[in-house]
């Protein structure tokens, strides 16, 4: 039976991504939701935002599952690595400002690190805003999201010691680590939080006012309830960082690619370091943002229902691409 069960499970998985694919395309946005929330997400916010047109804000399922709150399109929700797209924002204003240096190193910035991390003497800023640092990822260790540290400190004494994946710039690898120092340098060189140079310089000339650093700021009423498979509780309580609308995201992330988040010379500085887009994941909650040049509109997408299989992280990427579809057809 249990080898019975084993193949049953290797074909159901994948057949279920591919009905989602197959499905006749809804009309409308809102079917598009209904349907994902029927594939077993517990709720979803989307907002688009078409040139010329007033934005859409959509919600299907739960708020809250245990209290029968009904998907709000305002609430709060956790933006996990979206967040790096501010970060290399902030970096940017930095660097123009000559705060920072792209060429400098960790043994430059954290020099109390020589010796912690293999190859700080040649890691620069440059690469690990790039994911080209070599440095291992502190959130892949062992049941890391069982017990998931809460500072600097023990995030960073999980990989301290441990061998580089790679030499600095000759490979790829997403590696938290990477923004994990980046914001301590920020931080250095700031001589206070760096959020609050987010805040002044990003946010507040978008009026992104539901914009937040962590749970401590926020109503948790307002904070969409996550979801893990298998977890029997509501994970809102948890930190993990920057929570935003998807409203606020969207507005930034026009502003991020039509340019006018920037001041002179901070585009090209911008360009060659990261990108235009993000997904976020944390236990409960995984989040796009991306804007579509040829149809000039911008969608993010939440979803409060994450597994550790990342079945749901691929059956996302197809909603994402179906409602995509129906903009373009009406567009």
């Amino acid at each position: 039976m249990l080898l019975v069960g084993t193949i049953v499970s290797m074909f159901f998985v994948p057949w279920l991504l591919v009905k989602a694919w197959i499905l006749p395309l809804p009309d409308t946005v809102q079917e598009q939701l209904d349907e994902a929330i029927g594939h077993g997400f517990d709720g979803m916010i989307v907002y688009i935002d078409e040139a010329g047109k007033t934005p859409q804000y959509l919600a299907s399922g739960w708020h809250d599952r245990e209290f029968r709150i009904p998907a709000k399109p305002h609430a709060l929700f956790k933006i996990a690595s979206i967040s790096k797209l501010y970060d290399a924002v902030a970096v940017t204003k930095l660097v123009r400002d000559e705060r920072l240096s792209l060429d400098k190193t960790i043994a430059d910035y954290l020099p109390e690190l020589v010796g912690r991390i293999e190859n700080a003497e040649k890691i620069t800023l440059r690469l690990m805003i790039q994911h080209r640092s070599g440095i291992p990822n502190f959130t892949d260790s062992p049941n890391f999201w069982a017990a998931p540290t809460e500072t600097y400190e023990e995030s960073l004494a999980l990989i301290q010691g441990k061998p580089a994946n790679f030499n600095p710039g000759e490979d790829y690898e997403y590696s938290n680590t990477n923004y994990l120092l980046i914001n301590r340098i920020m931080d250095d060189v700031l001589g206070y939080p760096n959020f609050q140079f987010i805040r002044k310089e990003i946010l507040e000339p978008l009026n992104l006012n539901n914009t937040y650093s962590s749970l401590s700021e926020v109503n948790m009423n307002e904070v969409m309830s996550g979801y893990h498979v298998g977890h029997p509780f509501d994970l809102k309580a948890d930190e993990h960082g920057m929570l935003a609308t998807a409203e606020d995201v969207g507005i930034f992330i026009r502003a991020l690619n039509n340019g006018s988040l920037f001041k002179p010379g901070e585009k090209e500085i911008y360009s060659a370091i990261y990108e235009y887009e993000h997904g976020g994941w944390v236990p409960g909650y995984q989040s796009f943002a991306k804007y579509h040049k040829d149809i000039d509109a911008v969608f993010v997408g939440f979803y409060s229902t994450t597994d550790s299989k990342l079945y749901n992280w691929n059956l996302s990427e197809i909603i994402n691409s179906r409602i995509v579809k129906i903009i373009r057809n009406k567009s």
